[in-house]
């Protein structure tokens, strides 16, 4: 069985930060590929960042440059570090383990993240 937990939303002013985290439980963590996804009122949920079990980072166009996202092995926890936040970042942010074909298998809850302009 496996579980997400996101942590570390929140209401932040346009141009600041927040620190996302993902802790998991079950199945082998440190060889897993693990993503951010974010999903807006009335939009497509979208990927926003994603790491293999070797480091390989990718980020979406929208987030490359400002968003940094990251891994702890040994605590089973995957971050997304969020700076210079726009109002457009406002979505709930949700963590996923993905397959061996970066789909989606298991989800997290969500965490909600709000940018006041």
């Amino acid at each position: 069985q496996v579980r997400l937990v996101e942590s570390g939303g929140g209401l932040v002013q346009a141009g600041g930060s927040l620190r996302l985290s993902c802790a998991a439980s079950g199945s082998i963590f440190s060889m897993r590929t693990m993503a951010w996804y974010r999903q807006a009122p009335g939009k497509q949920r979208e990927l926003v960042a994603r790491i293999t079990g070797g480091g390989t980072t990718f980020y979406s166009d929208s987030v490359t440059g400002r968003f940094t996202i990251s891994r702890d092995n040994a605590k089973n926890t995957v971050y997304l570090q969020m700076n210079t936040l726009k109002p457009e970042d406002t979505a709930v942010y949700y963590c996923a383990r993905l397959g061996a074909d970066y789909g989606p298998v298991y989800w997290g809850q969500g965490t909600q993240v709000t940018v006041s302009s």
